[in-house]
């Protein structure tokens, strides 16, 4: 089959992505979130109503740019381009449905990192105790409903989850966490992070009571952190 024509610029932006999601798939092994082939990071192509995503059932170790698998919004396999004679992962539909509602978002992970995955199995939010959720994700890690794979059904669960929250983590319930980010790369921080947290509040509350951070302490936390930490301070940008 013929392979579609894209502008040039376009193209470029395609063949950058694959890139960056194959790369990043190395994240999520080195920061112990997947087993076996489980798992998946997507990347929106920006300019264009398409994404990469991570073939179904490929091992960790034979992911390249060119074995990703380039969608549409409707989570088509966009034919006679690199990857399309593979499936994508079965987790496309509701990548596929972030995309298509959530226009600023550039990136989704899902994996079954074993912590995050707990607290899933509970059905239980992830309290916000620790300063560090405080500053990544603005407040407790919320749940989604309960969805079954193969439609747009858990896309629909993450979008009425996160749409006006804070967190760019969502726990699945009985499934396991999804991240977005403004781009591949920071929703596969954002997985890392929510292993992190996940681990670390279990193992605090192991211990007695979990102390909250205070609603205003959260608030000014979150702030410093998305908007001051890490920018060039006045003397720097002189």
């Amino acid at each position: 089959m013929t392979a579609p024509t894209f502008a040039p610029e376009v193209e470029q932006a395609i063949d950058r992505i694959r890139a960056d999601v194959a790369d990043l798939h190395g994240y999520l092994v080195s920061n112990g979130l997947v087993v076996w082939t489980g798992g998946n990071v997507s990347g929106r192509v920006p300019g264009a109503d398409l994404f990469v995503i991570k073939p179904s059932g490929v091992d960790y170790d034979d992911l390249a740019p060119h074995t990703m698998i380039l969608c549409d919004l409707d989570g088509a396999v966009v034919p006679g381009t690199p990857g399309s004679d593979r499936a994508p992962s079965s987790d496309t539909a509701a990548h596929a449905y972030v995309y298509r509602n959530m226009p600023d978002v550039g990136g989704v992970v899902h994996t079954h990192s074993t912590y995050a995955t707990a607290w899933a199995a509970r059905g239980e939010p992830i309290p916000c105790v620790i300063t560090a959720m405080a500053d990544e994700f603005g407040g407790d890690i919320p749940v989604g409903p309960f969805a079954i794979i193969g439609d747009d059904s858990i896309g629909r669960g993450i979008v009425s989850t996160l749409t006006g929250h804070r967190s760019r983590a969502v726990l699945m319930q009985n499934h396991g966490p999804f991240t977005i980010g403004r781009d591949a790369r920071d929703a596969v921080k954002a997985a890392v992070m929510l292993e992190d947290v996940a681990r670390t509040v279990h193992i605090a509350r192991q211990g007695g009571p979990l102390i909250l951070i205070p609603r205003d302490a959260i608030d000014a936390l979150f702030a410093r952190y998305q908007h001051v930490y890490g920018q060039p301070t006045e003397k720097e940008l002189h």
